[in-house]
């Protein structure tokens, strides 16, 4: 048993939301979080390169600036979210001696 894993999404109300995952066979909902993270991690990408655009383009307006920051925010929470899920399970598989794959 590796633990619960922290998914990439939250309830409606913002908390977190966990899965006991089967170690012998990832199942479906294990593979749809792995999906979304992949998506995520895409989509931050995304916002940094406009996000450099923004920073560099001197006459973006307060708009722009505060679109950029949002997008940037808000990635950077998912980011974190993944990192910090991934790094439990590292730690778990090395708790029970398994290798994460």
């Amino acid at each position: 048993m590796t633990g619960l894993r922290l998914l990439p999404w939250t309830t409606p109300d913002g908390k977190p939301c966990y899965l006991d995952p089967d170690t012998a066979y990832p199942g479906p909902l294990s593979q749809l979080a792995d999906s979304v993270e992949v998506m995520q991690l895409g989509s931050a990408e995304d916002v940094l390169v406009g996000g450099r655009a923004v920073l560099a383009d001197s006459a973006a307006g307060e708009r722009a600036l505060r679109f950029a920051l949002t997008r940037a925010a808000e990635s950077l929470e998912d980011v974190l979210r993944i990192a910090v899920s991934r790094g439990r399970r590292i730690e778990a598989a090395g708790e029970d001696g398994d290798k994460e794959p």
